[in-house]
C-alpha cells in the first residue's frame, strides 16, 4: 500500500497559471484567504499542487528533455515511419536552438508555472486567518517556488523575478542577471530551512515525499556546486557543507542496488531518495510515463505491459561505453540482442530475433536503432492505461557523495574525495579507482545519474558541452550557448524582457 503525498490531476484546475507574462489570464486562484486554509490540512491541499508542476522537471515532457536533449546521453531520433520526427528537438541535439524553438517555449510554461502556482498559494497561505499557525508550510511553499527559480536560472539564466500572484499590465516585469536570481533562489532556500522539519524528526511513512531540510541542503548543494557557472564566483566550501549536513544525519546510505531507488517496491522506503515525487494514476494522482517513452514497442511482450512503448526517447554508445562490463549499471539499458525474461530470444513479428543498434540516422531511424535505458523498472508496475505508478526521483544521496568528491577534489582534497567515488562505484560492482582527475568524477557522475536531468549541467561545469562532439553534434559549442534564448513568445509579451547575447 502506498503511503504518501498525493497530488491529484484535479488541483491543477485551482491554478490557471501560465507564463509569468501571460497577460491574459487574470484569474490566479479559485481559493478564498477568508474562508479556506483555516486547517493546515486545507493548506496542503493546495501547497501539492506545486509539487505536481515540479514533478515535471525529472518527468518525460520538454522541461526535462530540452536539456538532456542537449548532451551526450539521450536523443529522440526521428523514426522511418514517421513517429517522433520534430525540428526543435532536432536543433537541440545539434546546439542550434532559437528563440523560435516551440519546445523551448513549452519548457518556460512549465518552469514558470511552478513559480506562479507558488506565489497564488503563498499569497493565499499569508493572507489566511490561521497564517500563524502556517508557517511550515509557507517555508516549504518558498522553498518550491525557489526550486522553479533555479530552473529558470539554470536554463535561461537571465530572467525576470516575480514574486506576486498577478502582474499589473502597467508594470511589467524586467529581466533579471542571472547572477541576482542565483541570490534570491539561495536567499529563499536559507530562509525556508528555518521552519522545515528534518528529516530525523518526521514520521517518514506519513510525512513521505515533502520537503525537509535535508532536501533543501540537496538543493543548495547543487547550487553551490555551479556557482562558478551562475555567478562566476566559485563555492566549493558551501558545497561540502551542504553535503555534510545531509550526510552528518546519519539517515542517508545507498541502496544495495541502483535500480531499487526507481522500482515500486522500494518507494517511501528507500535509503537514498532524498526528495521526489508520489505517483499514483490508479486515484489521479499524478503519473509516470518513462516506460511508455523509452521503452521499444517488444518490451510490451518482454515485460506484459498492457500497451506497446512507444520506441521513443534512446541512448548511445558514448553512454553505453562508459561502464565496464560487469558494472551492474549497465544492466539497465537495453542493447544488442533482446531476450525475454527467462531467456528466449525476442523475436520480431518476421520471426528474427530484434537486435538494437547504435542510431544510424537521428532523422529518420528504423525501429531497432538507438539503445533503452530502464531507469525506472516496469517490473511490479501498477498500470492505469500506459501510465505507471512509479515515484519520480529528484535528488538521491548518490548524488550527494558524488557532489562532495567534485567540491573535495577542487580544494586540493584528492586523498578525501577518491572513497566517496569508489563508494558509488562498488556498490556497482565497478573497479576500485586508485587515482582520480576531473574526467573520472564527470565520468561517474555520467554513469551514476543518467537521464537524471543532470548531464547538462555537468557538462557546462566541466567544459565538455562546449569541447566535446557526438552524432549528432559534429560542431564545437559557443559558450553562449549553455544558456538558451528567451522565447519569442514571451518577449512578444512583455518587452521589458531582454535577450540573451548573440539570440
Amino acid at each position: 500500500m502506498k503511503h504518501k503525498l498525493l497530488i491529484p490531476y484535479f488541483l491543477m484546475l485551482l491554478f490557471a497559471l501560465g507564463a509569468c507574462t501571460d497577460l491574459e489570464e487574470e484569474t490566479f486562484g479559485k481559493l478564498s484567504p477568508e474562508n479556506y486554509y483555516t486547517t493546515e490540512e486545507e493548506a496542503l491541499s493546495s501547497v501539492v499542487g506545486i509539487y505536481y508542476d515540479l514533478s515535471f522537471m525529472v518527468h518525460v515532457f520538454d522541461a526535462y528533455r530540452c536539456p538532456e536533449l542537449e548532451t551526450d546521453e539521450f536523443f529522440i531520433p526521428g523514426r522511418t515511419n514517421g513517429g517522433w520526427f520534430l525540428q526543435d528537438w532536432q536543433d537541440c541535439m545539434t546546439h542550434s536552438i532559437t528563440p523560435g524553438n516551440n519546445r523551448i517555449l513549452v519548457a518556460w510554461n512549465q518552469v514558470f508555472q511552478i513559480i506562479g502556482t507558488a506565489n497564488a498559494v503563498l499569497e493565499n497561505l499569508e493572507a489566511s486567518p490561521n497564517v500563524e499557525n502556517l508557517a511550515g508550510l509557507i517555508a516549504e511553499t518558498r522553498a518550491l517556488r525557489a526550486y522553479g527559480y533555479f530552473y529558470a536560472m539554470d536554463y535561461w539564466g537571465n530572467v525576470p523575478i516575480v514574486t506576486t500572484a498577478r502582474i499589473d499590465a502597467n508594470d511589467l516585469p524586467t529581466t533579471r542577471p542571472r547572477a541576482e536570481v542565483f541570490d534570491f533562489v539561495e536567499s529563499e532556500l536559507l530562509a525556508a530551512l528555518q521552519e522545515m522539519p528534518s528529516v530525523k524528526d518526521v514520521d517518514q511513512a506519513s510525512y513521505y515525499p515533502r520537503f525537509t531540510k535535508e532536501a533543501i541542503y540537496a538543493a543548495l548543494a547543487t547550487m553551490y556546486l555551479n556557482a562558478e557557472v551562475y555567478t562566476g564566483t566559485a563555492r566549493w566550501e558551501d558545497a561540502i557543507t551542504m553535503s555534510d549536513n545531509i550526510i552528518n544525519t546519519g539517515t542517508y546510505a545507498l541502496e544495495a542496488h541502483v535500480g531499487d531507488c526507481f522500482t515500486v517496491a522500494k518507494e517511501g522506503q528507500t535509503t537514498e531518495v532524498i526528495s521526489g515525487f508520489s505517483v499514483d494514476p490508479s486515484v489521479n494522482a499524478n503519473y509516470n510515463q518513462f516506460i511508455l517513452y523509452t521503452n521499444h514497442a517488444l518490451d510490451q511482450l518482454k515485460y506484459g505491459l498492457p500497451f506497446a512503448p512507444a520506441t521513443g526517447y534512446s541512448l548511445g554508445d558514448v553512454a553505453l561505453n562508459r561502464y565496464e562490463e560487469f558494472d551492474t549499471r549497465r544492466d539497465l539499458i537495453e542493447y544488442g540482442p533482446q531476450f525475454y525474461l527467462n531467456g528466449d530470444p525476442l523475436l520480431k513479428e518476421n520471426g528474427e530475433q530484434l537486435v538494437l543498434i547504435p542510431i544510424q540516422d537521428i532523422t529518420a531511424a528504423e525501429q531497432n536503432e538507438g539503445y533503452h535505458l530502464l531507469k525506472y523498472s516496469p517490473i511490479g508496475v501498477g498500470w492505469s492505461g500506459f501510465n505507471a505508478d512509479n515515484d519520480l526521483v529528484l535528488i538521491r544521496y548518490a548524488d550527494i557523495l558524488l557532489i562532495k568528491a567534485e567540491a573535495l577534489f577542487r580544494t586540493g582534497k584528492t586523498a578525501d574525495a577518491l572513497p566517496l567515488v569508489n563508494q558509488v562505484r562498488e556498490r556497482s560492482n565497478a573497479s576500485t579507482l586508485t587515482t582520480l582527475t576531473l574526467d573520472d568524477i564527470e565520468d561517474e557522475r555520467a554513469r551514476e545519474l543518467i537521464w537524471e536531468g543532470h548531464r547538462k549541467r555537468d557538462m557546462i561545469r566541466f567544459g565538455s558541452f562546449f569541447t566535446d562532439t557526438w552524432y549528432p553534434k559534429e560542431t564545437i559549442t559557443p559558450e553562449w550557448r549553455k544558456i538558451w534564448p528567451i522565447p519569442d513568445a514571451q518577449i512578444a509579451a512583455n518587452p521589458n524582457l531582454q535577450q540573451n547575447p548573440n539570440y
